[in-house]
């Protein structure tokens, strides 16, 4: 994710434009920063409703299998659309693809993006040297944003001299099918800013809700906590796993039970979270850790992903 240093506008210039540049824009064209499964299926959904994507990520290799993904995944959904016109299905899919161009020094995208928005690993250090180096090549009035689910986005914005510019923009895997999107401002996002991230969330055909900076925003804040609980009475020898997945399947009417979604999120993830959360609120008890998540995590059997965790699977 290391960009050159080419610039577009000097420190000097970018600084004479004030925070009011960002009341006038309307985002079409978007730079997505990491071609994994979150950062393509973000790609598809704004290339789906007209906007402009550079796709970045590392190496070419990935950025051609990111691409592979987001046209199969286009052709599921022409299949369910066009059922009666194929021929109109593939050209969608064509029409798709075309507002799709991929890159890997984002550098070369920056100085046109309205929008620069970040699926990239949750690592603090990353983001901030990825967007510090960005600040220096995007416009005024670009605006920059995190998909992180965990880390503060206060944190991340330090790195640059637009906090007036910047906020989180929190997608749900799989994006194309996940309606919900967690609009994140920090104390220093203007209102501007915020109006334009929460209308870019709805031109993707998304349902956005207005989440303040806080660790986990609303759902992971929620089901986190929920999921650790479970846990810890399990570890209470209160209720085995499988009795307490039914329960709450049976008796809250939830799809999934919290050990059969922890497996689905991924054991590593969620010692991520909640160890980040501890670390910074190590009295809180929702955020004590748990000595069996840590156990399997060392043990490599993170859930689905590994083929065991809380569960096997074939």
């Amino acid at each position: 994710m290391i960009c050159s240093s080419m610039a577009f506008f000097t420190h000097h210039i970018s600084r004479s434009f004030s925070s009011s540049a960002a009341r006038s824009v309307v985002i079409k064209n978007v730079t997505i920063i990491g071609g994994g499964q979150m950062g393509a299926g973000i790609a598809q959904v704004a290339a789906s409703t007209g906007h402009t994507v550079t796709l970045v990520d590392m190496s070419e290799d990935i950025l051609r299998k990111s691409v592979k993904g987001i046209e199969g995944s286009l052709k599921r959904v022409a299949k369910k659309k066009f059922a009666e016109k194929p021929e109109a299905g593939e050209e969608f899919i064509q029409k798709v693809l075309q507002n799709v161009s991929t890159a890997t020094d984002p550098a070369a995208a920056a100085p046109t993006s309205d929008l620069v928005l970040e699926a990239i690993v949750e690592n603090l250090k990353v983001k901030q040297d990825l967007f510090g180096r960005l600040d220096k090549l995007a416009p005024a009035h670009s605006i920059f944003a995190s998909n992180t689910s965990s880390l503060p986005i206060t944190d991340i914005a330090r790195s640059t001299s637009r906090q007036d510019r910047f906020g989180g923009l929190h997608f749900f895997n799989p994006v194309p099918m996940m309606k919900l999107v967690e609009v994140v401002a920090t104390p220093a996002t203007s209102q501007e800013t915020f109006d334009s991230l929460l209308n870019f969330s709805k031109a993707l055909g998304k349902a956005p809700v207005s989440c303040k900076d806080t660790p986990g925003f609303i759902v992971n804040r929620l089901l986190v906590p929920y999921m650790m609980e479970a846990l810890r009475l399990h570890e209470r020898g209160h209720g085995s796993k499988e009795d307490i997945d039914i329960a709450m399947k049976l008796g809250a009417g939830y799809p999934m039970g919290p050990f059969e979604l922890s497996d689905y999120v991924g054991l590593d993830t969620i010692k991520f979270i909640i160890d980040g959360w501890s670390e910074k609120d190590p009295d809180n008890p929702l955020f004590a850790p748990s000595e069996l998540l840590n156990k399997l995590v060392a043990e490599g059997k993170l859930g689905k992903k590994t083929g065991e965790g809380f569960y096997k699977y074939k």
